[in-house]
């Protein structure tokens, strides 16, 4: 079984979480938000390229626009493949994260 990678994981959630408001500036701002993390443009556009080549995602081109001198964005969308990967990740770390001791640094389960 291949698992998607943690950045392709965070693009897809983004994605999936927009709905039809999904291009690379939304995706960006979605992810800073549920993380407090800062993502380079780099960032994520290699996962999302990565997403369409394994139709886990799927690139839809938008009308031109005037406020981008005529340029389209791309949208994206989580393709029914998309969604089983997500939910294969989500079970697989349900699995590893089962019956961890705590870990918690406030409760003193963090060892000297």
């Amino acid at each position: 079984m291949r698992l998607l990678s943690r950045a392709e994981e965070a693009v897809l959630l983004a994605v999936l979480k927009l709905g039809s408001g999904a291009y690379g500036v939304s995706i960006r701002e979605k992810i800073r938000e549920d993380t407090g993390i800062e993502w380079s443009f780099a960032s994520i556009y290699t996962p999302l390229d990565k997403l369409t080549h394994k139709k886990y995602a799927k690139k839809i081109k938008g009308a031109p626009s005037p406020e981008r001198g005529g340029k389209s964005r791309f949208y994206y969308r989580v393709t029914l493949d998309g969604k089983r990967a997500l939910v294969r990740v989500r079970e697989f770390q349900r699995g590893i994260w089962s019956r961890v001791p705590d870990i918690s640094l406030l409760s003193g389960g963090a060892q000297k």
